[in-house]
Order: structure tokens, then sequence, then C-alpha cells
């Protein structure tokens, strides 16, 4: 299950998806969780190494502050166990100190390499997923965090696009992913980010916390692959352009990405290939309505439509 920013975005959200996870678990599913920085945090991350290549130390510490209070507030608010949340806050105070560290350092160098700028860029999942695992805990789960380098993930070096090394990558998941799952925990999984093969911290681009989902999903040969958002699924449309929109139950791999490739928002399409791959059904439901069953992505086209199109998307060029 992986789960976007607008999904963790308040008290209420955190707490929506905490029970998600809670009553899927208590079915008897063995669930993985994946999750993105809150939204608009990676840009918050980017405009800082951006001021602190430029030396603008005063604005790199404002932002910095900004993302503090945000990110201890809602630890605060989502988890009612003091031990818990005392744990939690420690947690991401030690990982904000680290940034500070890291941002000061850029400062001084007035240089921002793609290798540094990852490594600025994957605190935002690593300051949300303790968030999320310790409101897990307070529902009553037991459940641990890991970065996408912690839980397995391997990459090559491209620096903000990176690619997993799969071979390596589904033996170290299995191992740690899967005893951890053995041990009854539910582990949860900071997406968009991973490491090399010398431990560098890599990103995987933007969408990353899908791709992340996929690769975790097929290197420990989960069922399905959920990605949760605030949507009903893939539409036949933009519901914002076209009120009369329809969520399309199922589609085809190769559907999901060529409507991915021209315009739908709901996905990378880079994303899918892991699945696509192994044949993993990947599925999109939206975590504000959890009864309804979103879309199902699968390797056939199994679902005819009954008009000449399934779905229009809309890509614009600027000039």
């Amino acid at each position: 299950m992986k789960f976007g920013g607008t999904s963790i975005a308040d008290q209420h959200c955190v707490n929506n998806v905490a029970g998600i996870v809670v009553t899927h678990v208590k079915k008897g599913f063995e669930v993985v969780v994946v999750v993105s920085a809150l939204s608009g945090v990676t840009d918050q991350l980017l405009e800082a190494s951006e001021k602190a290549k430029h030396r603008t130390l005063n604005e790199v510490l404002e932002i910095l502050s900004t993302i503090e209070k945000r990110h201890l507030a809602l630890a605060k608010e989502t988890i009612g166990d003091e031990i818990l949340r005392k744990e939690t806050t420690k947690a991401v105070s030690e990982n904000l100190e680290e940034l500070r560290k890291v941002l000061t350092g850029i400062s001084y160098l007035g240089e921002a390499t793609p290798r540094s700028k990852d490594y600025v860029l994957s605190f935002g999942e690593r300051l949300s997923a303790p968030i999320l695992c310790g409101a897990l805990r307070d529902h009553g789960l037991k459940a641990n965090y890991y970065t996408g380098g912690e839980a397995g993930i391997v990459t090559d070096s491209n620096f903000g696009e990176a690619l997993p090394i799969m071979k390596i990558t589904k033996d170290r998941v299995q191992k740690i992913i899967g005893s951890s799952l053995e041990a009854g925990n539910t582990p949860v999984i900071s997406g968009f980010i991973a490491e090399s093969e010398d431990g560098s911290i890599t990103t995987l681009g933007r969408g990353g916390s899908d791709y992340t989902a996929v690769i975790v999903g097929v290197a420990s040969e989960s069922d399905e692959v959920w990605f949760w958002t605030d949507s009903d699924g893939l539409m036949t449309a933009d519901p914002k352009i076209e009120p009369l929109a329809k969520t399309i139950p199922e589609i085809s791999f190769q559907e999901a990405i060529e409507m991915a490739i021209f315009g739908a928002k709901r996905m990378h399409p880079r994303a899918l290939e892991p699945a696509i791959q192994a044949g993993i059904p990947v599925r999109i439901r939206n975590v504000f309505k959890p009864d309804a069953l979103g879309t199902l992505i699968t390797e056939e086209k199994r679902v005819k439509s009954e008009g000449v199109v399934k779905a229009l998307t809309l890509s614009q060029m600027l000039r």
C-alpha cells in the first residue's frame, strides 16, 4: 500500500490511513506500507538546497523552521501515547538536525552536486515515515520504519533518476522485509529514495514513491500493489474539466502507460515496469473512499469500451 502526501496531510488523514492499514492487517493480510513526503515538502527541500547553494543560509533556516513545525505538530496531534510520541518526535528532530548540517555544508561550499541534492531531498520521506509508523503503533499495530535503502532497494548511481538493480534488490527486500513480516510487524518504507551499491542515497525521480511501492511489491512477491490517492482511480477524463467523468474499473498496463504519457496524473509510467515484468496487478484506490474498488491495472485488456474510446487525456505544451 502506497500513500501519497495528500493522504497524510493532517491529523484526520493520518488517522484515516492508520485505520485502513489496521483494518486489512486484522483481516489477516500482510501489509507493507510505502509513504511519500508530506505534500509540498519535497519542493521546499529543493528550494532550500538552491538557497544553500547561493549561500543565503538565513532563508534556508526559515524553510527548515517551517518544515520542523509542521512535522512536529503532526506527530503530536496524531500519536496519543506519550512514550510513542516522544520516540517519534525524537526521530523527526534527529533527522532535521542532520538535514540542517547537510544544508549548512552546502552553503559553505556554495555547491550542490546531484549526489548532495538527492541526500537533501531524501529527508521528506525520512520525516514522514516515522510519523506514520508511530500512528500505526498508536493504533495497536507492531510496526517499524525503513528508508528505501534500509528496506533493501539498491539502484545505480544515476542521482535524481536512479534505476533499481532488481536482482540484488529482490534478495535484500525478501530478507529484510520478509523477516519483518514473519515477526508480525507492518513495515513502513519511505518512498522515492533508495541507495546505490556503495551506500549513497539516491532518488527515483518524480513519482518515485509509486516506483518504490511496485519495486517492493515485486521483490516481496505481493499479491497486488495498491496506490491510495485522492482520486477514485483512473478516470475517463479529468473530472475538473468534465464533471461526467467516470472511474475506469479495469484497464491494461499498456493502456495505463499510454494514459500516463499523454497527460493522466495518477502515476509515473516507469513505475509500472517492474509490475509488468512480474505480472503483479496494480490497483488505484481513493483513500477517502476506502470501500470503493478503484481501478485495477492488469496484464490483459479484458474490459472493452462501450464507446469509441475508453478515456481522454490532455497534455498542454507551453511556449
